[in-house]
Order: structure tokens, then sequence, then C-alpha cells
């Protein structure tokens, strides 16, 4: 016999193990003390404990504490440019005392600019902003200016309120002065552009637009010269307007002028010495809930795989044990 076949017949043949044999192993595995659980709730409590712990001081550490208050914001400083070249400000609120060559720049004699202010002002009462207005108004008028927009709101004992005047550019430091006397001044600032520049150089381009027209009205009429003619007219036309439409700009400076009562006072709140500890517990509680409510699923898929595998052991120790 051939060692191939001695293998194919010792594969064949089956071994059945005596009576007397399997019954010992069955009382082996009856007697033999159950193993260890891995998963016990004890372990399953040393894992959460720490978990509750880091999940509750992250919910400490990152909450928005409400003892934070906001920070106020900068007073509105002044910056006022002339020419185009030089800056100056004037920052942090004044009182209305405050001379007219501080608060704002006087325009430059003999130069065009275009000219803005905002100022704003703090009023005691409801009805001194109401009056603030009226005085604005008044003060305009008598300037020989006007106001393009009014915007006033109250709200119980507070109040506000926005106005845009136009005031004439040689009557705006006056016009200044007189609005800080309404109330505190908490803000301002002045803009000033210059523009002579830019009207030098449209005359200067109209001035050579209208040679240029000379010269074309002295060459022989023809089709060609009097389309020329019709268009150079049209572009000095054109550079008229805008030269016109800046100097009438230019003539009155924009001021905006803001009223508004002192912001009320929130009530300060006195903590207790136990307040941060009932701050604390109450963190720590909504930690809880927070693991509670994501951790439960976890642990009962962990469960029912443990749970599965114990059966399908359990099955395979038996069907081996029930095998001849």
């Amino acid at each position: 016999m051939s060692q191939r076949d001695l293998v194919a017949e010792l594969r064949g043949a089956r071994i059945v193990a005596p009576v007397h044999v399997r019954e010992h192993v069955r009382q082996i595995v009856a007697g033999a003390s159950t193993p260890p659980r891995r998963f016990t709730w004890r372990r399953a409590l040393v894992l959460a404990v720490p978990a509750v712990a880091a999940i509750a001081a992250a919910v400490l550490i990152t909450r928005p504490s409400s003892d934070r208050t906001a920070t106020p914001p900068a007073p509105v400083e002044l910056q006022a440019q002339s020419h185009g070249a030089t800056a100056k400000s004037l920052g942090g609120a004044r009182t209305a005392t405050a001379t007219p060559d501080a608060i704002a720049p006087a325009p430059a004699a003999g130069r065009v600019s275009r000219y803005g202010a905002f100022l704003s002002l703090r009023v005691g009462t409801a009805d001194g902003v109401s009056s603030g207005v009226k005085r604005a108004l008044q003060v305009a008028t008598s300037l020989g200016g006007f106001s393009t927009s009014v915007h006033a709101s109250t709200q119980g004992k507070a109040a506000s309120a926005d106005l845009t005047l136009r005031i004439p550019r040689a009557h705006v430091q006056e016009a200044i002065t007189r609005l800080s006397a309404l109330g505190t001044i908490t803000g301002e600032q002045v803009d000033v552009q210059d523009l002579t520049t830019q009207l030098n150089a449209g005359d200067r381009t109209i001035a050579r637009l209208q040679k240029q027209l000379a010269a074309l009205r002295a060459q022989p009429e023809s089709d060609r010269v009097r389309a020329a003619i019709a268009a150079v007219t049209a572009h000095i036309v054109r550079l008229q307007r805008q030269q016109s439409a800046i100097e009438r700009a230019a003539h009155y400076a924009t001021v905006q002028l803001h009223l508004e009562t002192p912001a009320a006072a929130l009530p300060s709140h006195h903590n207790g010495p136990l307040h941060g500890l009932g701050v604390a517990f109450h963190w720590i509680w909504i930690g809880a809930v927070y693991v509670l409510a994501l951790g439960a699923p976890l642990f009962l898929l962990v469960g029912l795989a443990w749970f599965v595998a114990r059966v399908v052991r359990r099955r395979r120790v038996d069907a081996l044990l029930s095998r001849p």
C-alpha cells in the first residue's frame, strides 16, 4: 500500500471515542468553573465615570460666561483731511465748550473742497432730544442751509434722532459749534476732500478743447469738419456741466447729527459665595445628560454584541460535545 493510499484511508476512517471517554469529558465540562466574564458592570462604571467627568469639564470650560460684560465701543475719533494731504485726529468724549477750531477745521480760503462732518451728542432726556432736533433745524436755516433727512424715535425714557443737514461751506465751523452746544459730544468726525486740483484739470481740458474747436471752425466746411465740431462741442458742454455740478456740491457741507439719551444702566447682580458651586453642579448635571443620551446607544450595542458572542460560543461547545 502506497503512502498516498494510507493517508486517504486514515482520513476516510472515522474513529469513535469510547462511551466512558465521552462521559468523562462531559463530567469535566460540567464541573469546570465558569470562566470570568470580560464585560462586567464594574468595568463599565470604571470607564463611564471618567468619561462623564471629562465631558462635564469640557462643558464648563467652553460654556459662555454670563458674567462677561460687553466692552463699550470706543469713541469715534475726528479725522480731518485738508487738501487731500494732511490729517488731524481728535478722540474721546468732549464737552460742549470745545472751540470751533478744535472740533472742525475751517475750510481753506481760495480752495474748493468737499466738506463732511459727523457729530454724536448725548442728551439727558427724551424731551431734550426732541428740543435738540428743533434747534438743529433752526441752526441750519439761520445759516442758509437746509435738512435733507430727519429720523427720530422715542421708546419710554429713551430717544434718539439722526439728522442730515446741508450747510454753506463758509459757515460750517459756526454750525458745528452751535450744534455741539445741544449736548455732550460723544463722537465726532470730519472729512475734507480738496477738489481744486480736479477742477483745474477740468478747466485745462476745456481750454484745450476750445482751442481745438477754434481750429476746426477755421477749416473749410465739410461733412467731416462739421461732425468733428459737433463732437468737440458736446464734449465741452459735458465737461462744463460736470464742473458746475462739482462746484454746486462743494458749496454746501454735509453735517450728520446724532442725538441720543444715555443708555439705561443694567442692574448689577451680586452672587453669593456658593454661586460658583451651584453653577458647577448645574453644568455637571447637563454633562451627565449628554453622556446618557450619547453613551446609552453605544452601551446597548456593546452589550448586544457580548450576548451574541456568548450564545454562539455556547452553541459551539454543545455541538462539539454532542458529536458521537
